[in-house]
């Protein structure tokens, strides 16, 4: 194990991001289990509202992302300011996608069904972090031989039809499929050849006429979210905690510092 560590993260100059992965999964789990308590009445945690404004925990995240991915830039890859701007930065990029969801509406939506696409926000960059840590190159480069490598052609051919299998994916309104199909070219190549989503720009453009295969896109997504919608809120709800059913009238209670 610790050979495989010194290999694959010190010596690569991934310590850093390693550091950071941590700091960010960290500050999201203690964030919540603040905001929960606040939420409950319970400890000793209160919103922060000096002169009547509230401040959103957004605030110091973005203060702490900018000073820590500067302070990361200059101090490059090896270091104990390195790995100290690492933490700094996970703590900013925790606080600021936690509340990716508020950012989005530019409404305190943290407590409701909308706000579970902060979760899922949070849960993908980690994911997609992870997955570079692991060795996965955007765009599936790390899969070229060596002969390739050393060939600009190959790497810029791969490239290009790599995004070209992350873009049909994205435009067919499989943005997961998407993201992660950037590091593992397969996954982008699974959603470029299925059905459309129905509400995608690609089945709008090229299904308008082709009626059956926008019956198939309705009927697949349709069974699609029957199957993994309950799964997938259950999780939500497990990690971010579950959000309001029925909201009270007038401003929401804030989500906490």
């Amino acid at each position: 194990m610790g050979h495989w560590f010194q290999q694959n993260i010190v010596e690569p100059g991934k310590l850093p991001l390693l550091i950071a992965l941590s700091a960010f999964v960290l500050t999201f789990a203690v964030t919540r289990m603040i905001t929960r308590m606040i939420r409950a009445g319970k400890g000793p945690f209160r919103n922060i509202t000096p002169g009547g404004v509230h401040v959103h925990h957004v605030v110091p995240g973005v203060v702490l992302s900018v000073v820590g991915g500067f302070g990361a830039v200059a101090s490059g890859q090896q270091g104990v300011a390195a790995g100290a701007f690492a933490v700094v930065f996970g703590i900013g990029a925790g606080l600021v996608l936690d509340e990716f969801a508020l950012i989005l509406h530019l409404d305190d939506v943290y407590w409701t069904e909308e706000g579970r696409q902060s979760v899922e926000v949070v849960v993908l960059t980690a994911s997609l972090v992870l997955l570079v840590l692991l060795g996965f190159s955007p765009l599936g480069v790390d899969e070229l031989t060596g002969e390739e490598q050393q060939s600009r052609t190959g790497v810029v051919l791969t490239y290009i039809c790599n995004f070209g299998f992350v873009l049909t994916a994205l435009f067919k309104g499989k943005a997961r499929m998407a993201v992660i199909g950037t590091l593992i070219p397969f996954i982008a190549l699974i959603g470029a050849i299925r059905l459309a989503r129905p509400a995608s720009f690609w089945a709008k453009r090229f299904y308008r006429r082709r009626h059956r295969a926008r019956a198939r896109a309705v009927l697949r997504a349709y069974h699609h979210d029957v199957r993994w919608a309950g799964p997938r809120r259950r999780f939500q709800d497990l990690i971010g905690g579950a959000p309001d059913r029925t909201p009270l009238p007038g401003p929401r209670p804030g989500p906490g510092p």
